[in-house]
């Protein structure tokens, strides 16, 4: 922490936490900890054609099947040491 009270948090550990600059975080304190993560994104539910989807409020860049893939496969190395 800096003389006027911010934090740094060391890129490895953002790009970690999937966090990027100009992400909105959530902040809580818990038992004497603070939590940071992403906070979600504010969605809304339209119909297309027979079935409801969700879609971002604001604007965002198209999920990638890279993207998913990783993500699955961060989800199952989590579940994994669980």
């Amino acid at each position: 922490m800096d003389p006027s009270g911010r934090l740094v948090i060391p890129k490895a550990i953002r790009q970690k936490a999937g966090i990027a600059p100009g992400v909105e975080l959530e902040v809580r304190c818990t038992d004497g900890r603070i939590e940071l993560e992403p906070a979600p994104r504010e969605i809304r539910i339209v119909k297309k054609g027979e079935l409801y989807v969700a879609v971002p409020r604001e604007p965002s860049e198209p999920l990638t099947e890279k993207t998913a893939r990783s993500t699955q496969e961060a989800i199952r190395r989590r579940n994994a040491q669980e």
